[in-house]
């Protein structure tokens, strides 16, 4: 049964070609718009304290396109992005000024993208990759393996049919198989989670979830994975994965790694409070409509480690009454940075679609035009930031060999000065 949570977070203009020189602005948000598949129309929104300053940023920037539907973008180290332009076959990199830095062609149908700093990890529909010893060949899906500094592909190996998304937690890649091509390869829908360790890219692991078509992004709140299954579209019902993946690496058997929730996730993100909202936009083939779900779930809760039913009907503010009010939710995201909440509407998919933004407690601040199809999004950090508050900066003398942890588990070797990381249980800004 549903309950009601009070939630607590603490926490278009003029079409300029860069970012504003003085860079004091504290929101700027780049807007991943995908466009239309096989149109070369993916483009770039840039957003900055109230305003769209372009809705063609890499071509302002750069003087051509983007590509051919772009499915993720990610920050790999200070002034360094990664963006996956999915039918261009290419992984595009730029710096935070949108210039294009070097490209990655190597990896066919790519999708979705993990990092920790020095390599970049990407999860591809394809069945070949070139890589520094050659061209491999997979029956299935893979993950590639980008050295950073080099844009090469270093490895791959190969996962589950259509992976799609992917997260890395102590050294650990989870990667959610979709089986996404079912109805046109010998193949049924998938419903595993590969595991594999990032520095070998060695498989270590797969996890039955039980529940088919692992589609889409998916959200990280430490341990804990939020994972979209999207069913069949006839009889098989959409679902919500709640994975621990701390009980994944211990060897627990998988029925007790997951817990699976009755609805659909197809939109979600992790929020200030280290839970997910997740919108679910369910649509079947037999009744020709959508349904949908509008929700904030608490994984610690979900998987027995707090009391709690941790799935709950509201969201802060004006939040939920503004997704359903929209025609096609198609993005959730929360600033890591200043908590501001943004939500994107696709509309009919094939005009421009809408940036909402909303105050950390949900207050609703303006609606904004975009392109087509705003799916994905990454918040810049804002000028001179300097962490938050209230975090130690000095560890003890015991600690000073315990492992460094970035703020979504991910173990870090090489951890930048002046950045948030958890050693020995605490966050500490490192010096």
């Amino acid at each position: 049964m549903l309950k009601t949570l009070a939630i607590s977070i603490a926490l278009c203009g003029s079409l300029a070609a860069s970012v504003r020189a003085d860079n004091q602005a504290v929101e700027r948000l780049i807007v991943l718009d995908e466009g239309t598949w096989q149109a070369d129309n993916g483009r770039l929104s840039y957003y900055e304290d109230g305003q769209v300053i372009s809705n063609s940023w890499f071509r302002d920037v750069n003087g051509y396109k983007l590509g051919d539907t772009p499915e993720d973008i990610i920050q790999v180290r200070d002034n360094l992005i990664a963006i996956s332009v999915n039918w261009s076959n290419i992984i595009q990199f730029i710096d935070e000024q949108g210039k294009a830095v070097a490209a990655t062609e190597d990896i066919p149908n790519n999708r979705k993208m993990a990092t920790d700093g020095e390599y970049v990890y990407v999860t591809s529909y394809g069945h070949e990759c070139g890589t520094v010893d050659g061209t491999v060949s997979f029956s299935k899906g893979f993950v590639a393996k980008i050295d950073a500094t080099t844009f090469k592909v270093v490895k791959a190996v190969e996962v589950g049919y259509e992976p799609e998304g992917i997260a890395l937690y102590k050294g650990k890649l989870f990667v959610a198989n979709s089986g996404g091509y079912a109805f046109q390869e010998d193949h049924d829908y998938d419903h595993t989670v590969s595991v594999i360790d990032a520095a070998t890219m060695n498989a270590e692991r797969t996890v039955d979830v039980e529940h088919i078509n692992l589609y889409g992004d998916l959200s990280q709140s430490g341990q804990f994975l939020c994972i979209n299954s999207a069913g069949d579209y006839y009889e098989k019902m959409p679902a919500t994965i709640i994975l621990d993946c701390d009980k994944v690496l211990a060897g627990e058997p998988d029925t007790d790694c997951f817990t699976a929730l009755d609805y659909s996730a197809t939109v979600n993100c992790t929020n200030a409070e280290e839970n997910f909202f997740a919108v679910g936009s369910s649509y079947s083939y037999l009744t020709n409509t959508y349904e949908f779900n509008y929700l904030t779930l608490n994984p610690r809760e979900i998987m027995g480690y707090e009391e709690g039913e941790g799935v709950y009907d509201s969201m802060p503010g004006d939040l939920k009454a503004k997704l359903q009010e929209m025609q096609q939710p198609y993005g959730l995201y929360v600033n890591p940075y200043t908590k501001e909440i943004y939500a994107t509407d696709a509309g009919s998919y094939t005009g421009a679609g809408s940036l909402l933004s909303f105050t950390p407690d949900g207050s609703y601040t303006g609606s904004y035009k975009v392109y087509i199809n705003p799916g994905h999004f990454l918040a810049l950090k804002p000028a001179n930031w300097n962490g938050v508050q209230g975090v130690e900066t000095e560890t003890s003398e015991a600690d000073a060999d315990a492992p460094v942890y970035n703020l979504q588990g991910i173990r870090v070797s090489n951890p930048r000065k002046g950045e948030i990381y958890i050693r020995a249980g605490r966050k500490m800004i490192w010096r």
